[in-house]
C-alpha cells in the first residue's frame, strides 16, 4: 500500500514543478537521487568505524582518562548506529522492490537516511572531542568540538531548512 503522505499531484497541476515526468518517474527519481546520496555517505561512516575498532589496540589507549574511554564507547556506538541507518534504506528496497512499495521505500529511506546522517554528525563531533581532548586538553577540546558541532548544525541542518522556507527561485 503507497504512503499517502508521499502523494503529491501530478506534474501538470503542480506549478511549482519544472519537470516533465510522471508521479511515478518522480518516485523512481527520488530514490535514486536517495541512494546516490547514501553511497556518498557511507564511506565516511565506514573510515571513522575503521578507525575506531583499532583504537583499544593502541598502546597509548591505557594512558585515557574513563572521560575519554567513555567519549570514545559513545563514539563508537553512534558510528554503528548510523551505519545500520544508513545502510537500511539499501535493505528496505532489496526486500520491498518487487512489491509495488516504492513510495513507501522513498519516504521511510528518506527518514532513516537523516537519522544516520544525524548520528553521523554526532560521530564525527565525538570522534573531534577524542582526539582534540587526549592531545590538547579540556578546554581547546570544548571549544573545538563546540565549534564543529556548530558547524555540523548550520551547513547540515540551519542552511538547508532556512532556504526550505523561502520562496522558490523560477528562474533557475
Amino acid at each position: 500500500m503507497p504512503d499517502d503522505r508521499y502523494r503529491g499531484p501530478d506534474v501538470s497541476t503542480d506549478p511549482g514543478s519544472h519537470r516533465q515526468e510522471t508521479r511515478e518517474q518522480r518516485v523512481d527519481r527520488n530514490l535514486m537521487e536517495l541512494l546516490n546520496e547514501l553511497r556518498v555517505a557511507l564511506p565516511g561512516v565506514q573510515v571513522l568505524f575503521a578507525f575506531l575498532l583499532v583504537v583499544p589496540f593502541n598502546q597509548r589507549f591505557s594512558a585515557t582518562t574513563p572521560f575519554q574511554r567513555g567519549t570514545y564507547f559513545a563514539t563508537l556506538l553512534l558510528t554503528a548506529s548510523a551505519t545500520v541507518f544508513l545502510i537500511a534504506p539499501s535493505v528496505h528496497h532489496r526486500l520491498l522492490f518487487r512489491l509495488q512499495e516504492k513510495e513507501h521505500i522513498v519516504v521511510i529511506a528518506n527518514r532513516l537516511s537523516l537519522i544516520g546522517l544525524t548520528m553521523l554528525a554526532l560521530a564525527v563531533t565525538g570522534a573531534v572531542l577524542l582526539i582534540t581532548d587526549f592531545v590538547l586538553g579540556d578546554l581547546v577540546a570544548a571549544i573545538v568540538t563546540a565549534a564543529i558541532a556548530v558547524l555540523f548544525g548550520a551547513v547540515w541542518y540551519a542552511i538547508p531548512l532556512r532556504h526550505s522556507s523561502r520562496p522558490r527561485h523560477p528562474e533557475l
